[in-house]
């Protein structure tokens, strides 16, 4: 069974009046690579920064290993933090950046020798010891930066967007590069970023935040396929969310139509978000389909087609790797695992409808703290340990 290592109980963070952190409860694992997730000014920057001793919470305690550490400072805890702006010395090469916190703790040259050496070789920079900071990659540089948290053997390593300066190749690969080292080191991770692909392929826990508030917490493949509310869902991946009603268990009803799916222990009639991934619908003859629509816009993205579909008004997302032409009438059909069943929440009605569909990326967030604005929901019941 996995320790529990750190835990916010009730943590609140308001600045100026405002409320950016709403009483949240969290408990992190040892050993365990924790993503906060969520949109700029969710609350998770803010939460990472109480993690680390950089803010105290207005209300709440901070726990670590079982102890309240709310007035402990960060350089007293075991938590070192890796910034988007790795802060690296200029002036100093590759092998002195990572020994300066050995030698301002005074230990032996042969240790800092030893663990630096040791560095090097986890993060995959032998050779390097002698180069200019100035002589880097950015790549190579977040590896630097990296190497000098951990060669103080913290228990805990927060890292806050830490790949948003670098390009989209080079950040797949360091994705792959930081869950390796994290693994070799056998420490926490609790890693910040507003990149759903980012937190799905790197994390054991993803904590989606919004409004100073945790939506949800779960494994990545139970975030994604079975979000709790529309943000959730809109969020993490693509969503067509629309409106329903489930008639009986395993029943539901949207667009005057039912259609068997796989949820119960809703109320009868009660009304319901309907969630359906735009990979999991199938493109049939429109006269063997559940639904029938016609074809508004198709963007190539490479591996598939993005096929915005108006059925009855409602325009819908379908990504497949079957060509349909604008203007073209196709039939969808659904399958009873394809159709998942959500609760209305504040969110209801706000996502999941593409009549505005854009494909343009996210906007990166700044990478200068601005989320003062940053929390994460209470969660009161407790997160499902998987």
């Amino acid at each position: 069974m996995a320790k529990e290592l750190i835990r916010l109980v009730n943590c609140q963070m308001a600045f100026d009046d405002e409320i950016v952190l709403d009483s949240i409860n969290l408990y992190i694992n040892d050993k365990e690579f924790l993503t906060l997730l969520g949109p700029s000014g969710c609350g998770k920057t803010t939460t990472l920064r109480i993690i680390g001793g950089f803010l105290q919470p207005t209300s709440g305690d901070v726990l670590f290993d079982g102890e309240r550490i709310n007035d402990v400072p960060p350089h007293r805890r075991k938590v070192n933090t890796v910034f988007q702006k790795y802060a690296l010395f200029p002036h100093l090469d590759v092998y002195d950046n990572i020994a300066f916190g050995l030698r301002i703790a005074k230990l032996p040259e042969d240790e800092v020798d030893r663990r630096v050496t040791e560095m090097l070789g986890i993060v995959s920079l032998k050779g390097f010891e002698d180069r200019k900071i100035s002589s880097l990659s950015g790549g190579q540089q977040q590896r630097v930066a990296i190497a000098r948290a951990l060669v103080n053997r913290p228990k805990v390593l927060l890292l806050d967007e830490p790949l948003g300066a670098l390009d989209l190749r080079l950040r797949k690969d360091m994705q792959n590069e930081l869950k390796r080292i994290q693994q070799a080191m056998g420490i926490t991770f609790i890693y910040v970023t507003h990149d759903q692909e980012e937190a799905l392929s790197m994390s054991d826990t993803i904590v989606v935040m919004d409004k100073g508030k945790i939506q949800q917490i779960g494994r990545p493949e139970d975030i994604y396929n079975e979000p709790k509310n529309a943000f959730v869902a809109d969020f993490i991946g693509e969503s067509n969310i629309l409106d329903g009603i489930m008639r009986a268990d395993r029943l539901v009803e949207f667009f005057g139509r039912k259609f068997v799916c796989v949820d119960s222990g809703f109320e009868k009639d009660e009304p319901v978000d309907v969630v359906i991934r735009p990979e999991d619908i199938d493109i049939v003859a429109p006269d063997a389909g559940h639904l029938c629509g016609t074809v508004t816009s198709v963007t190539f993205k490479g591996v598939h087609y993005d096929t915005i579909v108006d059925f009855k008004g409602f325009k819908w997302l379908i990504q497949t790797t079957d060509f349909c032409p604008e203007g073209s009438v196709i039939g969808i059909r659904l399958n009873p695992e394809d159709i998942h069943i959500m609760h209305k929440s504040e969110y209801s009605g706000m996502f999941g409808d593409y009549s505005s569909y854009s494909a343009e990326y996210d906007e990166i967030a700044d990478p200068e703290y601005t989320e003062e604005e940053d929390d994460s929901e209470s969660r009161e019941e407790e997160r499902n340990e998987e």
